[in-house]
């Protein structure tokens, strides 16, 4: 079972694929920095420092904070700021994502494969032609 494991693990694609989400993972990270630290902060900019994380409902008559942490600790409440804030961050990431994956594609098109040049025949090959040519210039 544990050589199974091995031969499993040792596959090219389940390497592959380990090798994309690591990628995939730090990718995401400097993503995620620059919307935070980037694109927000010019959003907010833009907007007069509108901020929708801190925005909520609260679910309860108990729930008296102006911030959504502390409102949190009071009770039940709708943190639909902060869903707004994940989705735009999440629609940002994906544009970005879309990007670099639009561009690696044009790169691949833009490399045109050169045309490859047919093998040279062996010297088996070369013999058996001229065999060949021998009988058809008796028959």
């Amino acid at each position: 079972m544990l050589k199974e494991f091995r031969e499993f693990a040792m596959k090219g694609n389940v390497v592959d694929l380990a090798v994309g989400v690591i990628i995939g993972a730090a990718f995401g990270a400097i993503v995620s920095s620059m919307v935070a630290d980037i694109i927000m902060p010019i959003i907010g900019a833009v907007s007069g420092g509108l901020d929708f994380s801190n925005y909520f409902t609260a679910l309860s008559k108990s729930v008296t904070a102006t911030n959504l942490a502390d409102a949190k600790k009071q009770g039940a409440v709708l943190a639909w700021g902060n869903f707004l804030t994940l989705t735009l961050n999440f629609m940002i990431v994906a544009f970005v994502l879309f990007i670099v994956v639009r561009l690696m594609n044009q790169l691949k098109r833009e490399a045109p494969a050169a045309p490859a040049e047919p093998p040279k025949p062996t010297k088996d090959q070369d013999l058996l032609t001229e065999i060949r040519d021998l009988l058809k210039s008796r028959a």
